[in-house]
């Protein structure tokens, strides 16, 4: 009878020390962070890193202190950015539409290879041997790790080059950092003239290594009556800002290196 009593009594303190845990637990939680959790659940989870965070749950936790912009998830958009503010009790603003674009025209037609690659078909791994087996350096491999790495469609490859379809990018920028050559930026969308190439060496190495490559001769400089292009590495850049869209740039590149996007 004494050991039934001892059970009993082992039991029910038992039982009394679990409920003491259970309400303990109940009032003296660590409570998480429920304004970040709600934004986590609009945000869409790509985890791109376009808002310049690791991933979406660091976006919400840095959104939840109210010192970061409520748009910087360029693929949620206006939709998302809306959502946030209504969380965090703050006026509503739109996203800025950005696209990716490429920094290469040196399709096949216009450059050649200096090898024959037969290793994994992949852009990075083609890089690891001589930079590539395009000869210019500084070009699309045309392997298409981007197109891999884009899971919207918006990226393909067309006679050896990247081409991003801008209606289709949603400026994740995923494809931007599956590139090797770094020749890939994202930008607003805002239809201007672009120089598309990113190859600095001087001019006459780079008219042998591709004939759609800037040699900044700098006609384009010379026909812009906005001072909107300049050089960088000898390597002529357009300013969004100044450019009004004329095309007298356009026309006077000869290399078709200038081209609106």
């Amino acid at each position: 009878m004494n050991f039934i009593y001892a059970v009993a009594l082992v039991s029910g303190v038992g039982f009394l020390c679990g409920l003491g845990l259970a309400f303990a637990n109940l009032f003296m939680r660590v409570r998480g962070n429920e304004k970040a959790e709600a934004i986590a659940a609009v945000l869409p989870g790509a985890n791109c890193g376009a808002c310049s965070f690791s991933g979406c749950q660091a976006y919400a936790e840095a959104l939840s202190t109210g010192k970061v912009k409520t748009t910087l998830c360029v693929v949620g958009g206006d939709k998302v950015a809306a959502q946030i503010s209504e969380i965090l009790g703050v006026a509503a603003s739109a996203v800025e539409k950005k696209t990716a674009v490429v920094f290469c025209r040196g399709s096949a037609d216009e450059t050649k290879k200096k090898y024959q690659y037969q290793g994994i078909s992949t852009c990075k791994a083609a890089s690891a041997l001589f930079g590539g087996d395009g000869e210019c350096r500084f070009g699309c491999i045309g392997l298409g790790d981007c197109v891999s790495a884009c899971g919207y469609g918006a990226v393909s490859v067309r006679n050896g080059v990247a081409v991003v379809n801008p209606d289709k990018c949603v400026a994740c920028g995923l494809c931007m950092n599956a590139c090797p050559k770094h020749i890939i930026k994202l930008l607003p969308k805002k239809i201007t003239p672009l120089v598309l190439c990113m190859n600095t060496d001087k001019g006459a190495q780079t008219r042998k290594v591709c004939s759609a490559g800037c040699t900044g001769c700098r006609l384009c400089a010379k026909a812009c009556q906005f001072d909107a292009i300049t050089f960088d590495s000898g390597l002529a850049v357009v300013c969004r800002e100044k450019c009004t869209d004329c095309g007298k740039c356009i026309a006077a590149c000869k290399l078709g290196v200038v081209a609106r996007v």
